[in-house]
């Protein structure tokens, strides 16, 4: 009891007043994708300078790798509000509602795109710059003495042999997990032999009915993860077989379900609900082999495609097919943070006080605690994960959940702790809760 006395007092203590040298320093934000464009939104309406580091040479360009697959959620959970407030002063109009969900690329042109593109936000985007470490100026991770009043460091490539260093008060890491893939086997260790199989191993969400016809199309694929990103390309390529029938869909999970994409009348996402039921339909129908209780430790090239190595149910096991989709779930880079003195989960890898919210052993649900700076703190102070990377290798993030944290991180970097610590939030739930998932991820916006 009194140690949670403690902590909620820690909590409620403002932060430490910002140094003459810190005060005339930007805020470092890593990631141009909606949340880190959403976290500079919010300091732009508290006045408080930013500076954003992007990795690829447009904003939101990890979507875009996605973009033709549909969301779950409407454009009234995927828009942040200050970013919102910005847009309509610039004549931006809100997108229609036609009653189902966008698509990553409409996502991008119709919200992300316009935003990134405001002049107060594209004077502050540095594209083409890819982080490859935070630390404090001058200081590693071992020194104490004066190290809050400490700018930060951020190095970043930016491009062949060429490196840049930025100072700033603070760091919003909002970089993401989607280059950063859980690996197939069951252990979290690359299955011996993965590197001889590269070129026949898929990264999740491939554009199986467009630009990337041409690899599915008559070919046996199997798709490894249980999450959504495994359904959509399920349903894809079930899709894929109708028109080329030499086309052959296997689904492999580690469980002995898949509870994350099973349909439930209690889920209050349609989009959500309905990607369910259809892959439950296709495999009933038997378009989709479903291959359950399968342990992956081994691959290697067999024929002109790939065996899976592994054991089922005690007993071992081999799988062969021509091509894999690695659809098991992303977990974050934290190469970069090696200097960063972090407090993370032993588990979820996510900040300590928001593990226990959505640690997939505990719960799947898609509702989660109100949650903002004070959950989200590492010792290093003033440096925030944020968004999907906040959640470490847990599932189901939502982009509201994002958008309320960076609210609350900008509040808490304005010295505003009545607004920082008035967190709110309402997500819609899914109707399907379990403690047997096992690993996994994805992103519900």
């Amino acid at each position: 009891m009194f140690l949670e006395v403690l902590m909620t007092l820690l909590d409620l203590t403002p932060r430490v007043a910002v140094s003459d040298r810190l005060a005339t320093l930007p805020v470092l934000i890593i990631g141009a994708g909606p949340i880190g464009l959403a976290a500079g939104a919010n300091l732009l309406e508290r006045g408080i300078d930013f500076e954003i580091l992007e990795a690829g040479d447009s904003a939101a360009a990890s979507i875009r790798q996605w973009g033709h697959t549909r969301l779950f959620s409407p454009w009234r959970h995927l828009i942040d509000p200050a970013s919102r407030r910005l847009l309509q002063a610039a004549g931006w109009v809100w997108p229609v509602e036609d009653g189902r969900a966008p698509t990553g690329q409409e996502l991008v042109e119709e919200y992300i795109a316009p935003l990134a593109e405001l002049p107060a936000m594209r004077s502050r985007i540095r594209y083409g710059a890819r982080v490859v470490a935070v630390t404090r100026d001058g200081m590693d991770r071992t020194r104490t003495a004066n190290r809050e009043s400490t700018p930060f460091l951020v190095r970043a490539v930016t491009g062949p042999g060429d490196v840049i260093e930025l100072v700033g008060r603070a760091v919003i890491d909002a970089s993401g997990t989607y280059s950063s893939p859980n690996p197939l086997s069951s252990s979290g260790l690359d299955p011996i032999g993965a590197s001889g199989v590269d070129d026949l191993v898929v990264h999740a969400l491939p554009d199986v009915l467009g630009a990337d016809r041409a690899r599915f199309a008559g070919r046996h694929t199997t798709v490894v993860g249980a999450g959504h990103s495994a359904a959509n390309t399920l349903i894809a390529l079930t899709e894929l077989a109708k028109s080329d029938p030499g086309t052959r869909v296997t689904w492999v999970i580690r469980n002995a379900s898949a509870v994350r994409v099973s349909s439930s009348p209690d889920d209050e996402l349609a989009d959500r609900a309905r990607l369910g039921s259809r892959v439950d339909r296709l495999v009933d129908a038997g378009a989709i082999e479903k291959v359950d209780s399968f342990e992956i430790s081994a691959v290697r090239r067999h024929d002109e495609g790939v065996r899976l190595i592994g054991s089922r149910r005690g007993a071992s096991a081999t799988h062969d097919t021509d091509l894999v989709v690695n659809a098991t779930g992303f977990r974050p880079d934290l190469g970069m943070l090696r200097e960063v003195r972090l407090q993370l989960d032993e588990i979820v890898e996510a900040p300590t006080r928001l593990a226990p919210l959505i640690d997939p052993n505990l719960h799947s649900c898609g509702t989660v605690e109100p949650h903002g700076f004070a959950e989200l703190r590492h010792p290093e102070h003033g440096f925030f994960l944020v968004g999907m990377k906040s959640y470490g290798r847990a599932p189901t993030f939502l982009l509201a959940t994002g958008y309320e944290q960076v609210r609350s991180v900008a509040a808490w970097l304005d010295g505003d702790m009545r607004s920082a610590t008035a967190v709110q939030l309402t997500l819609p739930a899914t109707g399907v809760c379990s403690t047997d998932l096992g690993g996994g991820g994805s992103c519900c916006s």
